[in-house]
């Protein structure tokens, strides 16, 4: 007898089936192939029965008309397909945890289950530049790879945490959950009752959310030091401003476009290097004295209150 029906399912959400395809199984013989394992697995444990066999020319072979669960529209050539259910945006970052928790577990792979919270760091920063570079080439491709490889980081993290001790335990689920409830808290102009808002009154209603939150006593406070010492500099100006505390005398800027800006700058690590100094430790040093100034400020700004 050949197949009846075919019927789609997603190996990554077992179960997951739209009304056509609960219609499909009504009243029919169900058999699953490899693939559909976890669906027969949640069907079965519904009470269902679910045979498995091995391929779709065994689906074939059977005496009566069945319903196959697979992966593939393609296992039974000719056969009428349904489709179990789309899969939601983001489905495939569920074979990301499923790929990375297969590299940590026994039997994985024995450099990725050795890897800590130290040793991973430095492939964080690295990751990330380099999706900086593929964002600032304009480059699609590379930015699709480069992104995947900050994913990675964040995923191989959360799972080297998952296996720590309670006090410093959490898994990719408290990540992610923890990063929705801030987008919802800090976004009430979407999600909440606030009406709508210029991009000026986001950034401002932004920084005050996040200022309850944390509860900030100056601008420095979160703001990496570890970052290049012009985006730190400039993290903190940028914070400063919005907070009302002291931001440096703008330097004359005759420059007219970025482009004549970054020869400039070009020409002044040139200078700097031709007396043996590190424009990036000269930099350095001028943000970590204006960070003390804002940490001054600001915490004369609270005792004066």
């Amino acid at each position: 007898m050949p197949v009846a029906l075919v019927v789609v399912v997603s190996p990554r959400l077992p179960g997951l089936l739209g009304p056509e395809a609960w219609q499909a199984l009504a009243g029919r013989p169900v058999v699953a192939l490899p693939e559909a394992e976890g669906t027969a697995e949640a069907l079965r444990a519904a009470g269902w029965h679910v045979d498995d066999v091995p391929d779709g020319a065994a689906a074939q072979a059977r005496p009566d008309a069945v319903v196959l669960l697979t992966g593939d529209a393609a296992a039974v050539p000719g056969a009428e397909v349904v489709r179990g259910a789309p899969e939601p945006a983001g489905a495939r970052l569920l074979d990301v945890v499923r790929v990375m928790d297969r590299l940590r577990s026994p039997g994985g792979c024995p450099w990725d289950a050795e890897q800590t919270h130290a040793s991973l760091r430095g492939y964080l920063l690295e990751e990330a530049h380099e999706a900086y570079d593929a964002i600032v080439d304009d480059d699609p491709v590379a930015m699709r790879e480069e992104l995947g490889d900050v994913l990675l980081q964040v995923v191989f993290h959360a799972r080297v945490a998952a296996e720590a001790g309670p006090d410093r335990g959490f898994d990719v689920d408290a990540v992610a959950g923890d990063l929705v409830d801030k987008l919802v808290r800090r976004h009430p102009h979407v999600f909440g009752d606030a009406g709508p808002r210029d991009v000026e009154q986001v950034e401002a209603g932004w920084d005050q959310i996040k200022q309850q939150e944390k509860q900030r006593r100056s601008p420095t406070e979160g703001v990496s030091r570890s970052q290049p010492a012009s985006s730190w500099g400039a993290a903190l100006v940028r914070r400063a401003g919005r907070a009302g505390l002291p931001t440096p005398e703008p330097a004359e800027l005759p420059d007219r476009s970025p482009e004549e800006l970054g020869e400039r700058l070009l020409g002044v690590v040139a200078a700097a290097q031709a007396r043996g100094w590190d424009v990036e430790d000269a930099l350095r040093e001028a943000v970590r004295r204006y960070a003390g100034e804002l940490d001054a400020a600001a915490e004369q700004r609270t005792a004066g209150r």
